[in-house]
């Protein structure tokens, strides 16, 4: 049991047999001989070696590496089924932020558009000798200009957005 678990935790932490030697200060043939079950590790070397397997003693005389490695994997599918479900409820908040950021984009648009309709180019009966108005009439001509034209897009992108962030049921 011993020559096995030395064994199989050597080759999980990817050392060779001279790897470990180095690791314990002894010879490769010390490992070889632990390995084949011709003899076997005192105590203070056995702690040395769990220490650098960085695995419990208990582990290298006699309990089954086979059980732990699948309590470990049993612990690190769990593990990763929490992190799934945060990155999912990570996603589901994003898409609900998104979904009513397009639905207000939708809203401004349309109440600008109707903004502008009910208050028909005032700027154009203004008296444009003074300074003010005619910056004014510019700004605001050049604003309802550029808004007229991008406003559709902007609304149909706005619209495609709500439809692709919808929840799916």
């Amino acid at each position: 049991m011993l020559k096995d678990n030395i064994k199989q935790l050597r080759k999980s932490k990817g050392l060779s047999q001279e790897e470990l030697a180095i690791k314990l200060n002894v010879v490769r043939q010390t490992i070889s001989k632990w390995e084949q079950g011709l003899s076997v590790p005192d105590s203070e070397m056995l702690v040395v070696l769990s220490e650098v397997l960085e695995t419990p003693v208990s582990v290298l005389l006699g309990e089954n590496i086979a059980e732990t490695e699948a309590d470990n994997l049993k612990a690190i599918s769990e593990k990763l089924e929490i992190i799934n479900l945060q990155l999912l409820q990570t996603h589901n908040a994003r898409r609900k932020i998104m979904h009513w950021l397009f639905i207000s984009l939708c809203a401004v648009v349309m109440i600008l558009f109707i903004i502008l309709f009910l208050l028909n180019s005032p700027y154009s009966n203004w008296d444009y000798a003074t300074a003010e108005n005619a910056v004014l009439g510019v700004a605001f001509h050049s604003f309802e200009w550029l808004f007229v034209r991008s406003a559709p897009f902007i609304f149909i992108i706005s619209i495609a957005g709500v439809a692709l962030t919808k929840k799916k049921e």
